[in-house]
C-alpha cells in the first residue's frame, strides 16, 4: 500500500500554551493566519469555534473547501479534516505542548491528492513547497500576535 504522503512543520512560540491555544480558537484567527494569496473567503461556519463538529466552508482562490473539526482537547490539539474540496484526503492536527514558558506549535498533514499514488509520487513535493510557505507565515503571525 503507497504511503499517505506527510507534511510536518513546528515552532517555538514564546507565550504560555494557553495563550496560543486561545489564540486558535479566536473567530478571526483563521482571517489573521490566512497569508494574501491565494485568498480566503470564509462563506459559512456552524459549530463553536474549534471544537469537534464545528464546520467552516471556505473559497480558497477558485475552490470550495468545507472542512470539520474531528478533535478537541482544550491547550493540547485540535484535528480539522477535508470534506469536500480539492484534496482525495487532509487531515490537519495542531498540536500543543508545553516546554517552560514557552510552546511548541507543531502541525502535522496528512494529504493525498486526487488521481492515486502515481499523482501523489509526482507532485507531493509541490504540495509540501506550498505547505512550507503557508505555515512560515501561520508560525510566524502566531509569535507576532500571542508574545509574551
Amino acid at each position: 500500500m503507497p504511503q499517505v504522503p506527510h507534511f510536518s512543520q513546528s515552532t517555538l512560540i514564546d507565550a504560555p500554551v494557553e495563550a496560543v491555544f486561545a489564540f486558535h480558537e479566536r473567530p478571526d484567527a483563521l482571517t489573521l493566519l490566512s497569508p494574501p494569496f491565494p485568498p480566503v473567503r470564509l462563506l459559512s461556519r456552524t459549530g463553536r469555534g474549534i471544537e469537534a463538529g464545528a464546520e467552516l466552508e471556505l473559497r480558497i482562490g477558485p475552490l470550495r473547501w468545507l472542512a470539520r473539526h474531528t478533535h478537541y482537547e482544550p491547550n493540547r490539539l485540535f484535528v480539522d479534516e477535508q470534506i469536500a474540496g480539492p484534496f482525495a484526503r487532509w487531515i490537519h492536527r495542531h498540536e500543543f505542548t508545553p516546554a517552560g514558558a514557552q510552546t511548541r506549535l507543531t502541525d502535522h498533514i496528512d494529504f493525498q491528492l486526487p488521481g492515486g499514488p502515481l499523482v501523489n509520487s509526482l507532485f507531493a513535493w509541490a504540495v509540501k513547497l506550498s505547505l512550507r510557505d503557508m505555515f512560515n507565515h501561520r508560525h510566524r503571525v502566531t509569535r507576532q500576535l500571542t508574545h509574551g
